[in-house]
């Protein structure tokens, strides 16, 4: 695993040059090399130093983020920081690995280079002791409030869940279960590495999905829509596991 991703930014807006750099200190496997307002003014240090990530802006003046991308050899890995959820697709094509949409929490900052720290780690040919080990530690299942009950769902049960106001309804292949819980608090419970939120209204389990065509999900019989908002980091997290 390498210790350390080096990464450059490239924002032409003062404060938000400062939020990324405030972010990337607390992260103790980033190491900021660089930091600049326009892609003209990067170009010829990240030609030089070829850092291994780059938190880009899109809407800059002389050049914008996304023209800027084809022109970069090597290239490194990308994070796409605007706050236009229109070039989604677009950027999904330049084969960006995350979009975060402005103002975006650290939360939401970290699990996007969590997951491009550990996609650096080479995959172990065999497995050891204290890997399996420390697989048991991930739950491999939750307990939701049922009504009056308390309920135990396996997690390799669920299909997705549907938002009902201020309810959710967990399907599996055997039963629909309702819960009073918001997203945010289910996807704390959940491994965020087997599953995606794909619409206001629905997440998915990853490796429930049988095809998607349209920027719709098919899992099971149901079809699941894919919203502009949560494209890109969608598409982005299915990148990560070709």
């Amino acid at each position: 695993m390498k210790d350390k991703l080096t990464c450059y930014i490239i924002e032409d807006e003062h404060l938000a040059q400062e939020i990324l750099e405030e972010y990337i200190r607390k992260v103790p496997f980033l190491e900021l090399k660089g930091c600049y307002a326009s892609p003209l003014e990067a170009a010829s240090h990240l030609a030089e130093d070829k850092p291994d990530l780059l938190f880009l802006d899109i809407n800059m003046p002389d050049l914008d983020g996304l023209s800027f991308i084809p022109m970069l050899n090597p290239k490194p890995l990308i994070i796409l920081t605007t706050a236009y959820d229109q070039y989604a697709l677009k950027a999904y094509d330049l084969e960006v690995k995350d979009y975060l949409l402005k103002p975006f929490t650290f939360e939401r900052f970290y699990k996007g280079v969590l997951r491009l720290y550990r996609e650096q780690s080479p995959r172990p040919t065999l497995e050891k002791p204290a890997d399996k080990a420390a697989a048991k530690n991930e739950p491999d299942y939750i307990f939701l409030k049922v009504g009056h009950r308390i309920q135990k769902v396996a997690i390799r049960d669920i299909l997705f869940v549907e938002g009902m106001k201020d309810y959710l309804r967990i399907h599996t292949a055997e039963e629909k279960i309702m819960t009073l819980l918001n997203f945010a608090k289910l996807e704390e419970l959940l491994p965020a590495q087997d599953f995606a939120r794909v619409h206001r209204s629905f997440l998915v389990a990853l490796d429930k999905i049988d095809h998607i065509e349209k920027n719709r999900i098919q899992i099971a019989d149901q079809i699941i829509p894919i919203s502009d908002t949560y494209a890109e980091a969608f598409y982005n997290m299915l990148n990560g596991f070709q």
